[in-house]
């Protein structure tokens, strides 16, 4: 803006100015730590330079709320729009051009904001809570789950997974945790019965890998050929500390620590013939018998 801007935005919320007074401003601005710029136009237009969240970061704000599926529409655009005043009027203008919330998958339940207000209290409060819980069913209506009777949970963390947020419990009786996707979640409160946790703290990556990952549960080593340019996949889902080495210049052998189910072989299969299981014998066996299950199904279908 010029001053003579300034002045005239001033000047509409009833504010007279001078142009010294508003250099004086300025300067003092810059003293207390606003990055001031000047640049010279027709005139001098001054502008911010340095702000608290730079461009780039905005933009990963605005694509992390756009791809959240916990975050309903109305909210998203909602949150896109108070990110934009972080910035000025020029870069919020670049940042609308990237918004595409609408074609998302999202979820319809407005109440999340409050359902994870509530639950941080609970865990900053150290209390149980209770609530209702439901899944979606074919007519994609609610079905609560237990007839909607209400659950009774010790809350210890909230976790965003797969596009989803979580609420992990501790279940005293079975010395465990279990979760419950908070989107899902319905009438939270807070009781006044004090929570009762482990001694050992809560591993969030640890409980991630084991219940979130399609590989998780009892483990058996398992030796696969992949085509190198699955390199980066392997590492990327197994981490680097997985042993692999070269079979020839076109494939590399992987020693991974597998549970084998179907979730895994399915995944194999959909690398195609850039994967192949080597061994052991009884994965081998496993798989064989996967497939044949597999091809009788649809075998049997076209004969119908």
């Amino acid at each position: 803006m010029t001053i003579n801007e300034m002045i005239d935005a001033l000047s509409s919320y009833g504010i007279s100015a001078e142009r010294k007074s508003l250099y004086d401003d300025l300067e003092c601005l810059r003293m207390f730590g606003l990055d001031v710029l000047s640049v010279k136009a027709k005139s001098y237009g001054y502008y911010i330079g340095e702000r608290e969240f730079e461009l780039p970061e905005l933009k990963l704000l605005v694509d992390s709320v756009q791809a959240s599926k916990f975050i309903t529409h109305k909210k998203s655009n909602q949150l896109i729009k108070k990110l934009e005043s972080l910035t000025s009027r020029h870069n919020a203008y670049k940042l609308q051009r990237q918004v595409y919330v609408d074609d998302r998958a999202k979820t319809s339940n407005e109440k999340i904001y409050y359902n994870v207000d509530k639950i941080q209290d609970a865990i900053a409060e150290n209390k149980c809570i209770t609530f209702k819980y439901f899944d979606i069913d074919v007519n994609k209506e609610k079905a609560y789950r237990k007839n909607g009777e209400l659950y009774f949970e010790t809350p210890v963390s909230l976790m965003w997974n797969e596009e989803n947020y979580y609420l992990i419990t501790y279940k005293q009786k079975y010395e465990g945790y279990t979760h419950y996707r908070v989107d899902r979640m319905e009438a939270i409160e807070i009781t006044n019965e004090a929570r009762i946790l482990p001694e050992t703290d809560f591993d969030p990556a640890s409980y991630s890998k084991k219940m979130f990952s399609m590989f998780s549960g009892d483990e058996t080593e398992v030796d696969i050929i992949f085509s190198n340019e699955l390199s980066g996949t392997v590492l990327e889902k197994f981490g680097t500390d997985i042993f692999m080495y070269p079979v020839n210049d076109k494939q590399f052998k992987a020693k991974l620590k597998i549970s084998v189910s179907p979730f895994f072989f399915s995944w194999i299969l959909g690398l195609g013939d850039k994967a192949e299981i080597i061994s052991p014998e009884p994965v081998l066996k496993k798989m064989s018998e996967f497939l044949q299950k597999g091809l009788e199904k649809y075998n049997k279908n076209r004969k119908n």
